[in-house]
C-alpha cells in the first residue's frame, strides 16, 4: 500500500470513531511503530515490505489524529459554565454576520474563568456593532456547541469541530470596550471590514453586493436565502466560498503574468522561481484577504507543497504530488476530513488528473470538454454522498460559471476594490447581476433526488466512473455502465403490511413526526424555519417522493413554521389543519380543517382527534392523531393543555391509550397531566426540543412525573433523531446512539 495514501486513510479513520483511545493506548503505539518500521526494513519479498510499510504509515496517521483530538477535546467547555453568565474579556476574531436573527462573530478569549474554550461563536440578537479587532469585556451565557442531529442533512458538530468551535454563547447588554487588538493580530481583519463598507456604499444592498462581498472578502452573512437556494438548485455553491478553486485560479493567472513578463524582459527565459513565487504571492494575499479562512488555508498549503516539488526539478508522478499534497493538508489539518470542501477539491483535481492518463495532450475547446466530462462523469458522487441532492443542470450551469466567477467576476471584484475609482466596482456590480439572472434561470431545472445510497453502492460507483474516463473498449465501458445501475435502483426498506415507523425529526425547538406503512406516508407538523434546512433532506433521503396527508396541529411557528417552504418543493396530496383559516397567512392554502376522521393504510389505523374548535387558546385548538397498529399505538396532542386533555379523555377515554405517547408542548408542565398518562398509560415518553431552550422544556415536573409511572424517556435534545417501529413490540431508536463519534454529544442514558 502507498504510504502517503495509508497515512491519509488512518487520519481518515479517527473520524469515525465513537471515543477517542485513551492516553496508554496512543502511548504505546510508539513502540508497535518502531516494530513495524524495523519489519518493513527487513521484509521480503517486496510486496509484503509494502504492506508493512502501508500498516505503519495508517496506525502513524490515526495515532497523529487521535493525539490532536485529544488536544482539542481538552479545550472544551466545562459543564457547570454552560448557561451561568461568565465575564469575559475577547477580541472580535472575524468579521461580523449580520443574520435574520442575530448579529453572529468569534469571539478570541483574552480572559475568562477556567473552563472557558479559547475561542467562541457569538451571538448578539440586539444588533450591535462589533469592529474587528475591537477588544471587550462583556457577559457571555455559554453552551456547547450543539445541533440538531439527523442522518441527513447539515451536520452543525461536525463544522463546529473541524472549525475549531468548542463553545456558542449569546452576550449580554452591558459590555465595555478596552480597545483595539494590535495591528499585527487584527490589521487584515480591519482591512477586509474598510473593503466590505466600501462594496455597500458603492453598490447598495442586494443579490449583487453580497456576492461581491463573499467573493472578494469571504463574507457569505448577506447572501439572501433565495440566491442560497438558488445556487444549490445550479450545482453552484460552492463558487461563493472562497476556497481552492478562486485560489488556485487567481494564483494561476498570477503566474502567467509572471510567465509572460519574464519572458519580455528576461530575453526569453522563464525562471520557474519568480513564476511561482508570483503564484504563491497573490494565494498568500488572498487568503488573507479572506481572513486565512481554513478552506483558503488548506489551499495555500496545497500550492505550497506543489510548488516545491515543481522547485525540487524531480521527476514527480503527477499522483505523487496529488497524494503529498492532500497528506500535507491533513498532517496540519487533521480534521480537515469532515470538511466536503476538501473531498470535492481533491476528488475532482484526482478526477482531472485520472481522465489525462494514458491520452495524448489536447489542446484548446477540447480539453476544456475533457475536463468538464470528468468532473460530470465524478462529482455526483461525492455530491450524493454529502448533500443527497444532484441537479441535474449542474454540469453545463459549472461549464459556464466557473469561468464567469473564477477567471472573470472574482479577479476584477479584487482589481476593483484596489483601484481609487468607484465605476470598477460599479461594473462588477452588473457582472455580478448577470450572473445571478443566468443562475435563475437555469434553476428551473429538474434536481435529481434519489434516496440516501448505502456506501458500498457508492464505492462501487466509483471505479465505474473512472473506468469511463479511461481511453478503454467499448466492453469496459459496458462494464462501467452496470456497476452505475445500483445508483437507480436502490430503494430503502419499507415497513412490513401491519407495522408502522415513525421518525420524531430534531428540528430544535419544535415538533415534526412522519409515520410511514409500506406504501403511504403522513407528516404530522413541520417545525420552524425553512423545509430546506432539516425536512427536505430527511425526506430525501428516506424515499419519500410524495406526502399523502400534512397535518399542522396548531398554528405557531414552531409547529408549522416550515410548512409553506415545504409544500412549495415536495408534492403533498391533504393537508388538514387545527386552525385553517389562520395558515393563510403563511402560505398554506385549501387546508383542510381538522374534524374526527379514521382511516387504515396497509393494516394500520389512524385517527384524527380535533382540539377546541374557536378557542381562545392556540394550543387547545391543536389537532391530536393516534397511530395503531394490531397490537401498538402511539398518541400525539400537538401542545394541547391540560384542559384540553381532560375534554379529550371525557370524549375518547380508554380509546386513547398507546405504548408511546409524546409530551404535549415539549414536555411543558402545562401539558402531560397525570390524567391523561393514566388514561393512556405509555411505556415510552418522546419529547421534541431544542437544547438548553429558552422555555427550559422539558419541565423538570413533567419528567419526575415520567420516572414515578416509570415511562421511559427519550428527547431530541438529548438524543438526536427518534425511530419509534410499532410492530408486534415497539423499538425506540435514537440517532446519537446509533452514530456515536466523538466529536459528537454522546445520547442520554439507556
Amino acid at each position: 500500500m502507498d504510504r502517503l495514501a495509508a497515512f491519509c486513510l488512518g487520519i481518515a479513520l479517527t473520524a469515525l470513531l465513537p471515543g477517542l483511545p485513551s492516553s496508554a493506548v496512543l502511548l504505546s503505539t510508539l513502540p508497535v511503530l518502531f516494530l513495524l518500521f524495523a519489519l518493513a526494513r527487513l521484509a521480503r519479498p517486496r510486496w509484503l515490505a509494502r504492506a508493512v510499510w502501508g500498516l505503519a504509515a495508517c496506525l502513524l496517521g490515526f495515532a497523529w489524529a487521535a493525539w490532536r483530538a485529544d488536544l482539542r477535546l481538552a479545550d472544551a467547555l466545562l459543564p457547570e459554565r454552560e448557561a451561568v453568565p461568565t465575564v469575559v474579556v475577547g477580541e472580535v476574531a472575524s468579521l461580523p454576520v449580520e443574520g435574520e436573527f442575530a448579529t453572529r462573530f468569534r469571539l478570541r478569549v483574552l480572559e475568562a474563568p477556567p473552563g472557558v474554550p479559547d475561542e467562541v461563536l457569538v451571538s448578539d440578537y440586539r444588533h450591535r456593532a462589533w469592529p474587528a479587532g475591537s477588544v471587550w469585556q462583556t457577559t457571555l451565557r455559554l453552551r456547547a456547541p450543539r445541533g440538531v442531529a439527523n442522518p441527513a442533512g447539515f451536520d452543525a458538530e461536525a463544522w463546529y469541530w473541524s472549525e475549531g468551535i468548542r463553545a456558542t454563547a449569546t452576550v449580554g447588554k452591558a459590555r465595555v470596550a478596552m480597545g483595539e487588538a494590535p495591528w499585527w493580530r487584527a490589521g487584515v481583519d480591519r482591512v477586509r471590514e474598510a473593503a466590505l463598507t466600501r462594496i455597500y456604499r458603492v453598490l447598495g444592498e442586494g443579490d449583487a453586493a453580497a456576492l461581491i462581498a463573499a467573493l472578494t472578502v469571504g463574507a457569505q452573512g448577506a447572501l439572501s436565502p433565495e440566491l442560497w437556494q438558488t445556487l444549490r438548485q445550479t450545482g453552484t455553491v460552492h463558487l461563493i466560498s472562497i476556497s481552492g478553486v478562486h485560489v488556485t485560479m487567481l494564483s494561476a493567472l498570477a503566474a502567467w503574468c509572471a510567465l509572460v513578463l519574464t519572458r519580455r524582459f528576461g530575453g526569453g527565459a522563464t525562471p520557474r522561481v519568480w513564476v511561482a513565487l508570483a503564484a504563491l504571492a497573490a494565494a498568500l494575499l488572498y487568503s488573507a484577504l479572506a481572513g486565512f479562512a481554513l478552506p483558503t488555508v488548506r489551499t495555500l498549503l496545497a500550492l505550497s507543497a506543489a510548488t516545491l516539488f515543481l522547485l525540487m526539478r524531480r521527476q514527480t508522478g503527477v499522483f505523487t504530488v496529488w497524494r503529498a499534497v492532500l497528506a500535507l493538508v491533513l498532517l496540519v489539518d487533521p480534521f480537515a476530513v469532515l470538511a466536503p470542501g476538501v473531498w470535492l477539491s481533491f476528488g475532482l483535481v484526482g478526477a482531472l488528473l485520472w481522465a489525462g492518463f494514458g491520452r495524448r495532450p489536447q489542446s484548446g475547446w477540447r480539453q476544456v470538454l475533457a475536463g468538464q466530462w470528468a468532473i460530470a462523469l465524478v462529482s455526483p458522487l461525492p455530491l450524493l454522498w454529502l448533500f443527497g441532492e444532484l441537479p441535474l443542470i449542474s454540469a453545463p450551469a459549472n461549464l459556464v460559471a466557473i469561468p464567469w466567477v473564477t477567471l472573470l467576476l472574482a479577479p476584477l471584484s479584487l482589481v476593483a476594490l484596489v483601484l481609487p475609482w468607484n465605476w470598477p466596482l460599479a461594473a462588477c456590480g452588473q457582472l455580478a447581476e448577470a450572473f445571478v439572472w443566468a443562475m435563475q434561470g437555469l434553476a428551473q431545472f429538474p434536481q435529481w433526488s434519489p434516496p440516501a445510497l448505502p456506501p458500498p453502492l457508492l464505492l462501487l460507483a466509483l471505479p465505474a466512473a473512472l473506468l469511463l474516463l479511461l481511453p478503454l473498449g467499448a466492453g469496459w465501458r459496458a462494464l462501467a455502465a452496470c456497476l452505475w445501475l445500483p445508483l437507480f435502483m436502490w430503494r430503502p426498506p419499507q415497513p412490513a403490511p401491519g407495522e408502522a415507523e415513525v421518525r420524531m425529526f430534531d428540528v430544535g425547538q419544535g415538533l415534526s413526526l412522519l409515520v410511514r406503512t409500506q406504501r403511504h406516508t403522513l407528516l404530522y407538523d413541520t417545525g420552524a424555519g425553512d423545509a430546506a434546512r432539516v425536512l427536505r433532506p430527511q425526506l430525501v433521503a428516506l424515499g419519500v417522493g410524495a406526502l399523502d396527508t400534512l397535518i399542522l396541529s396548531h398554528d405557531d411557528a414552531d409547529h408549522v413554521g416550515a410548512a409553506a417552504s415545504l409544500m412549495a418543493s415536495f408534492p403533498v396530496r391533504r393537508v388538514v389543519a387545527g386552525q385553517p383559516e389562520r395558515l393563510a397567512a403563511r402560505g398554506v392554502l385549501q387546508a383542510q380543517p381538522c374534524v374526527r376522521r379514521s382511516w387504515v393504510w396497509d393494516g394500520v389505523r389512524f385517527d384524527v382527534l380535533p382540539g377546541e374548535a374557536g378557542a381562545a387558546d392556540d394550543n387547545a385548538a391543536s389537532c391530536s392523531l393516534r397511530v395503531a397498529t394490531p397490537s401498538r399505538a402511539l398518541l400525539v396532542t400537538g401542545d394541547l393543555p391540560q384542559a384540553a386533555e381532560a375534554a379529550l379523555i371525557g370524549r375518547y377515554g380508554r380509546a386513547l391509550t398507546s405504548d408511546v405517547w409524546v409530551a404535549g408542548h415539549h414536555g411543558s408542565r402545562t401539558s402531560s397531566s397525570p390524567a391523561i398518562l393514566g388514561v393512556v398509560r405509555p411505556a415510552w415518553a418522546l419529547v421534541s426540543a431544542g437544547y438548553r431552550n429558552r422555555y427550559r422544556h422539558p419541565h423538570a415536573e413533567v419528567l419526575a412525573r415520567f420516572g414515578a409511572l416509570g415511562v421511559r424517556v427519550k428527547r431530541t435534545d438529548l438524543d438526536g433523531q427518534l425511530t419509534v417501529r410499532l410492530g408486534q413490540t415497539v423499538v425506540v431508536e435514537a440517532w446519537r446512539a446509533q452514530a456515536p463519534r466523538y466529536w459528537r454529544a454522546g445520547p442520554s442514558a439507556p
